[in-house]
């Protein structure tokens, strides 16, 4: 299954210019536009990501945003699944075109998350993310479950604050060679111990950014492609080799000890997706992986469970730079939901953009990966109680 096209718009803290269905609009004529499509007339269906009604202020929203992209009289479907929310539209798609639906299906999302609301309402939204009866009445602010996971990592392999300190000032700082990205910065781990605390040991500079903004992307079969996009052999073709999606129970507290400062559901999709696309190491095949880093600490917990290093050695591959630009597999050039920041129903989406367009070399030399020719995407929702993995890879 080819990626025919794929755009973007800026990840902002707040776009007082242009509402959801503006800023989705531009990444979805930008995705066609890089299929070498005038219209979207041509495309059989379409997936519509987004997470929170209550950000977007619109009930029915993919049904808005199928007319604002030009797919009126197209079947639409809506996709929610928290922060998995836009890979999980990818999944959809490919699915679809699977199945035989549809020979080419476009993937828009967007989210109003920056300031659309005050910060009360923005955090008591988020809290909803946990199981609303049992947990959220507990934790109350959704940074507390992310800091029982990673304490328990700290007093089982002896990972340190520090450590994934690490993490936060590399993708801040990959965030600054990325034009769309929201917020990158120059900073040291020590900036980042002494930032404001959130949930003991996460301090505010470990914790992703809320954005406004959008991106898509079009999926289609190979004679799909060659039929209507001009540009499909103009440049080299990308495809999806393989796509997981599993669930873990969302109460921590009905995890396993084994399992608890691990993302179990990770671990599953990780697998299946490695499968279907032939992976069996990842560290030596893959070359570029966008992860999800809603807080530093889970980047470094998905490095063991997406497989990029052994269990228990995520905090010493952060200090060792294995993950950076120069690292072994280079993970989150884009700056991530620390330095690009997540506009939630986009988010998995746009760490597609960026590992397709790594794939093809068109990004800026300042962060291509050179000879990249496999690359992961990988979000989740709650805390970890739902996970998408998408392998994409450079074909011909």
């Amino acid at each position: 299954m080819l990626v025919a096209g794929v755009g973007m718009t800026s990840f902002v803290g707040f776009r007082n210019d242009a509402s959801v269905r503006d800023m989705v609009a531009d990444a979805a004529r930008a995705a066609l536009l890089d299929a070498g499509l005038r219209t979207p007339s041509p495309v059989d269906m379409g997936v519509a990501a987004y997470e929170s009604d209550h950000f977007n202020r619109q009930m029915s929203l993919g049904q808005v945003l199928s007319d604002t992209v030009g797919l009126t009289g197209k079947p639409v479907m809506r996709v929610e699944g928290g922060g998995a929310t836009g890979a999980l539209a990818i999944r959809t798609a490919l699915m679809a075109i699977r199945s035989g639906e549809a020979r080419s299906v476009l993937v828009f999302g967007g989210e109003t998350n920056g300031r659309s609301v005050d910060r009360a309402t923005a955090i008591e939204i988020l809290s909803l993310s946990a199981d609303f009866e049992w947990e959220t009445p507990v934790f109350g602010a959704f940074a507390a479950p992310y800091a029982l996971m990673i304490t328990e990592h700290m007093r089982r392999y002896g990972t340190t604050e520090g450590q994934f300190a690490e993490i936060a000032v590399k993708n801040r700082r990959m965030a600054l060679d990325n034009p769309l990205a929201h917020r990158g910065m120059s900073i040291t781990v020590e900036d980042v111990r002494s930032s404001a605390p959130l949930s003991d040991p996460y301090r505010l500079f470990d914790a992703s950014l809320l954005s406004d903004g959008a991106a898509a992307a079009l999926l289609a079969t190979e004679d799909w492609a060659e039929e209507h996009s001009p540009t499909f052999a103009e440049r080299p073709p990308v495809a999806v080799l393989g796509s997981g999606s599993a669930t873990d129970r969302p109460r921590l507290s009905d995890r396993t000890d084994e399992m608890f400062p691990h993302f179990a559901a990770k671990r599953r999709a990780a697998a299946h997706a490695y499968r279907e696309a032939g992976i069996d190491n990842p560290p030596d095949q893959i070359d570029v992986a966008e992860v999800y880093d809603s807080f530093s600490g889970a980047e470094l917990q998905a490095y063991e469970d997406l497989g990029l290093c052994p269990v228990g050695q995520g905090g010493q591959a952060a200090l060792e730079g294995r993950f950076d630009r120069e690292g072994q597999v280079v993970v989150n050039p884009s700056g991530g939901l620390m330095g690009r920041g997540s506009a939630v129903g986009a988010t998995g989406i746009a760490q597609a953009v960026e590992v397709v367009s790594q794939l093809r070399g068109e990004v800026a030399p300042a962060r291509q990966v050179p000879g990249a020719r496999i690359g992961m995407t990988d979000t989740h929702a709650g805390v970890g109680s739902l996970s998408v993995v998408n392998v994409f890879g450079r074909v011909g």
